[in-house]
């Protein structure tokens, strides 16, 4: 899933590339993505191109006061292309889910544009064509952005105050903290040596500080890294830098214990029983009520 990282490098690839282009083409492939109806999408014909930014997990394109905003979800992508392909994107089941189309710039000479695609067949990707990003209910909603200045040791430790779940569950609601996924708190909680199911809201103020440096330098460190990347190459560099996460079975890159898995739903976290639970591996019974 893209998370604050890569969402933070698909708005800065986007930005350097929409400015200044007018839209030729906005084609729906799959219907249930469209959450707005009033704009319709078909409206972002004929504007041009402003910027892109970055709320949580959301991107925010500007298209003269109108804003297309994507939620990518769990399996969705951007694919840029310099000369957009001629045929036109239908309705259907496949990966397409919108194919973006501008007018040839006069120095490409060529018209570039972007397909946004999901992948599997849980379908979340989600597009919202609305007037201001704040319209969209679930950005609206989102809590502080962990790479804000204000968000300080003290701002996490507040909110993880009034938590009655897991840590886990803390870190991956949108409301709570914005832009942290199933990847990014895995390697946050390894870093601070903080089991998953340690109860959000009993963390001591040592245990805070911990996890906020992680979490804040794992972040700022991930979108460094990824700066510059283009939207092809962001995939394989998130996923060699996990040091835990998707790392089942091998060992700990810090103590050397095996790494291990817990499954619930359709996701998986993983986590160092030596570095995290004082070398007790977590049941799997227990994590079913986790992430909602």
């Amino acid at each position: 899933m893209p998370e604050l990282p890569e969402v933070e490098s698909l708005a800065g690839f986007l930005d350097g590339r929409i400015r200044g282009l007018r839209v030729e083409r906005c084609e729906l492939a799959a219907f249930a993505a469209l959450k707005t109806f009033d704009p319709p999408h078909g409206s972002l014909v004929g504007r041009t191109g402003v910027g892109c930014s970055r709320r949580g997990k959301f991107l925010c394109l500007d298209f003269d006061g109108l804003f297309l905003v994507v939620h990518l979800a769990r399996g969705g992508w951007l694919r840029w292309y310099d000369s957009i392909p001629a045929g036109r994107a239908k309705l259907g089941k496949g990966p397409l889910a919108l194919r973006l189309g501008f007018e040839p710039a006069e120095e490409l000479g060529h018209s570039p544009g972007f397909d946004l695609t999901e992948a599997g067949t849980e379908k979340r990707l989600a597009l919202w064509v609305v007037d201001r990003p704040e319209a969209v209910a679930p950005l609206a909603a989102l809590g502080p952005d962990p790479l804000d200045p204000t968000f300080d040791a003290g701002a996490l430790g507040r909110l993880l105050a009034g938590e009655t779940g897991t840590l886990k569950t803390a870190l991956t609601r949108q409301s709570l903290v914005a832009g942290v996924g199933n990847a990014y708190s895995d390697e946050a909680l390894h870093q601070a040596r903080l089991s998953p199911y340690k109860p959000a809201g009993r963390l001591t103020g040592e245990e805070v500080a911990r996890l906020h440096g992680a979490l804040v330098g794992l972040l700022s460190e991930a979108v460094d890294r990824s700066a510059g990347h283009v939207a092809s190459e962001l995939k394989g560099d998130k996923k060699r830098a996990m040091r835990v996460h998707g790392r089942t079975g091998e060992a700990c890159p810090t103590c050397g214990d095996v790494i291990r898995e817990v499954s619930f739903s359709s996701k998986s976290m993983q986590y160092c029983a030596g570095c995290q639970t004082g070398g007790k591996p977590l049941a799997d019974r227990r994590f079913s009520r986790l992430l909602k």
